[in-house]
């Protein structure tokens, strides 16, 4: 069962699972069976606001780090989401075509975007925070959005 660092900012709380790294833009990597499954973070979700659309590169398409992946329209903003790898999308969330607000439901299980097939993930991760990183990091901006209110 995943484990979860959590923290409330204002009214907002917040979890980051803690078996899988992180990008500073709120994606999440988790390796699974020599494959890579993204998706992203519960601040990215809540922050952004209510997915009304997802749209993920189709299978078979080669990435570099950096790369558009996904692309989530929300009821504030249209956003690009950068891969945090470089591979092969080997699969992707077929679910999220009827039902995008599987992203704010269920963020770090039934709402993943894509598995990727790595080219060098001993690199890529090298890249990535792990969890305590990414909630120290998720935490300072979620306190600093909080101060604008």
């Amino acid at each position: 069962m995943t484990q979860f660092l959590e923290t409330t900012v204002d009214k907002f709380s917040f979890k980051v699972a803690t078996d899988r790294l992180y990008t500073p833009e709120g994606l999440w990597a988790r390796l699974e069976d020599g494959q890579v499954r993204i998706g992203v973070t519960d601040f990215f979700q809540q922050h952004n606001g209510d997915v009304a659309f997802a749209e993920v590169m189709p299978v078979g398409m080669a990435l570099a780090a950096g790369d558009e992946i996904a692309t989530v329209e929300t009821i504030k903003v249209d956003i690009m989401l950068p891969s945090p790898l470089a591979g092969t999308i080997t699969a992707v969330n077929e679910e999220l075509e009827l039902a995008a607000e599987l992203i704010n439901q269920d963020p770090y299980e039934a709402g993943w975007l894509a598995l990727v097939q790595p080219a060098n993930w001993a690199a890529d991760k090298a890249n990535l925070m792990d969890p305590e990183a990414y909630f120290v990091h998720m935490k300072a901006e979620a306190e600093q959005e909080a101060k604008k209110i």
